[in-house]
């Protein structure tokens, strides 16, 4: 069982460190999510250029830890401080928080551009060519054919990454970010009751939950017209 005067002493410093853990994935994936259209149109752009940019983004930030990557960020930030003072940005990257939101914005960027690409590739061709036949401008086509069909396919892969960001936003405590998990080692290091672990433990496994039905809902919500396999 766990000792209730545990969770009366430290239970109000674990929402607060629940509340930044769901800021920091709420706020990385919607960032994330607009830097991933953009990387999105460059990897299916005709021009070689911009499609060799995007695919080196993605692949060195899906290739890379993301743990050193906060390390990058957060303490590789501090040799460049006479040029971000300069420019204004010093206050933003002496903050942890700020730099593990910058760090989760770039990391979720990079998978993100890569579902929303398989989901447009994933759309027939022809429905396409006939949005072209019929002489649809770009815009109307985007809007009309491709977003709506690719937001069905990129649907259950991206409630995937969100579920991903949630539980990799824990290598935050390690830049002194009192997330969940950093709060979590706060209440420790005082009490020395491992039982504050397993309350972080279920309260990741409760949110996860949380996430996976909201998920199954919108997936049947938008593909109710869609025929499951039996």
């Amino acid at each position: 069982m766990i000792h209730l005067d545990l969770l009366a002493q430290y239970g109000l410093r674990l929402l607060t460190g629940l509340g930044i853990t769901l800021e920091l994935t709420v706020v990385s994936v919607a960032l994330g999510g607009v830097l991933a259209f953009a990387l999105t149109w460059m990897r299916l752009s005709r021009y070689a250029p911009l499609r060799l940019i995007a695919f080196c983004y993605s692949y060195t930030l899906r290739g890379t830890p993301l743990l050193a990557q906060v390390f990058l960020v957060y303490y590789g930030s501090g040799e460049f401080h006479p040029q971000l003072q300069a420019i204004g940005l010093w206050p933003f990257f002496r903050e942890p928080q700020f730099c593990a939101l910058l760090t989760f914005t770039l990391n979720t960027a990079a998978y993100q551009s890569e579902i929303y690409r398989g989901a447009v590739l994933a759309i027939p061709r022809g429905q396409i060519e006939a949005a072209l036949a019929i002489a649809m401008r770009p815009f109307l086509m985007l809007r009309h054919v491709i977003v709506p069909q690719a937001a069905r396919y990129a649907l259950r892969p991206l409630g995937n990454e969100i579920v991903l960001v949630l539980k990799g936003s824990s290598v935050a405590s390690v830049i002194t970010v009192f997330d969940l998990l950093g709060q979590t080692r706060f209440a420790f290091q005082r009490s020395y009751d491992f039982q504050i672990y397993f309350v972080a433990a279920v309260t990741y496994i409760v949110i996860v939950e949380i996430i996976r039905r909201l998920w199954r809902w919108l997936d049947h919500r938008l593909n109710r017209h869609v025929q499951r396999p039996a």
